[in-house]
């Protein structure tokens, strides 16, 4: 019998709670956020147990717990269930700058308690596939991965002013993705970026649309490209490209593009609407994947040593944007 405890219940705070009452091997949940009408409205929901704070969501006799609060709150929430033991899944990033984060990690790895980060692309099944075909060597060297995620519209103007930026709030899927289908470490990263629609990107120091190469230590680049603004819907695609093969995620009936070939109908629709909808079955195998954590059955798929390695990517994508020329990923790590 397994329970788990949610702390959040914004918009993926609440799309994880749906998610989790659905799976098999999951008896119970306790809830819990900052507002008590959201609270008693989602324990309603799903026959959950509503906890009017932290403190006694933490201290119910829970199995595990997810922390999909707003991310400033990520590091210490998610520390405050590591020393109570408590195995813990976390929404990316685990911690607001990269420093902090591999403050966190420090922590948490003396803690010897099993954390989760919410990098869920891993767990769809294209990703997987490309990823089993790098590992088997049907590709070859690979020389190009080029990953794409636009999103439909740009989240409010509250979110981006404390969001820290399109590479740190978008992009680190991205970057995850890179790292783990290549399976090395960056070693420079050179960034570039524009604001075509709203200006107040600009006043924020963000932009809405970015493209960054990332060169790996064999020398397999990665290609990322990120925007804000993508009418038709949500596109997050994948290639991988090889010497002797190419694979791809993510080019389904649903992709976002329209084909201008008159002899081709593909992709059909309709498009991906929003990452919820995309990665619908990702996030169930994510979670199901933490539940196994939680019951001592499985490690983290997906580690705070990988969110930290991300959240450095990030800070040199941010740095370069900024000075307008690539950046070693040691030269901000050890600073």
């Amino acid at each position: 019998m397994t329970t788990l405890g949610v702390i959040g219940l914004g918009r993926i705070g609440a799309f994880h709670t749906d998610t989790l009452s659905a799976l098999d091997g999951v008896d119970r949940l306790v809830v819990t956020d900052e507002r008590p009408e959201l609270v008693a409205a989602v324990a309603a929901k799903h026959g959950a147990t509503p906890a009017d704070s932290v403190d006694k969501l933490l201290s119910s006799e829970i199995d595990g717990v997810v922390v999909a609060a707003a991310t400033p709150a990520h590091a210490a929430l998610t520390l405050a269930a590591v020393e109570r033991g408590i195995p813990t899944f976390c929404e990316k990033p685990i911690a607001a700058t990269a420093a902090e984060s591999a403050k966190v990690a420090d922590i948490i790895a003396r803690s010897g308690v099993p954390v989760q980060v919410g990098y869920q692309r891993r767990f769809d099944t294209a990703f997987a596939a490309a990823k089993r075909a790098v590992d088997d060597g049907s590709l070859g060297t690979l020389h190009t991965v080029r990953s794409t995620t636009m999103d439909p519209a740009p989240p409010p103007m509250e979110y981006i002013a404390g969001s820290g930026g399109i590479f740190r709030d978008c992009a680190v899927h991205d970057f995850d993705i890179l790292r783990w289908i290549t399976g090395e470490q960056a070693v420079d990263v050179y960034a570039t970026g524009s604001v075509q629609g709203d200006p107040r990107f600009s006043e924020f120091g963000d932009v809405d649309t970015a493209a960054v190469v990332v060169r790996f230590e064999s020398g397999t680049l990665g290609v990322v490209s990120a925007a804000r603004y993508n009418g038709h819907g949500y596109d997050c695609r994948l290639e991988v490209h090889g010497f002797h093969d190419t694979v791809v995620a993510g080019w389904d009936q649903g992709a976002p593009v329209r084909n201008v070939d008159p002899a081709n109908d593909f992709p059909e629709g309709p498009a991906h609407h929003f990452f919820m909808d995309r990665f619908t079955e990702a996030f169930r195998a994510e979670l199901a994947a933490f539940v196994d954590v939680a019951n001592g059955k499985a490690a983290p798929a997906c580690t705070v040593e990988d969110a930290v390695e991300v959240a450095w990517l990030a800070e040199a994508a941010t740095e370069s944007l900024k000075r307008g020329v690539p950046v070693r990923v040691e030269e901000v790590r050890s600073r």
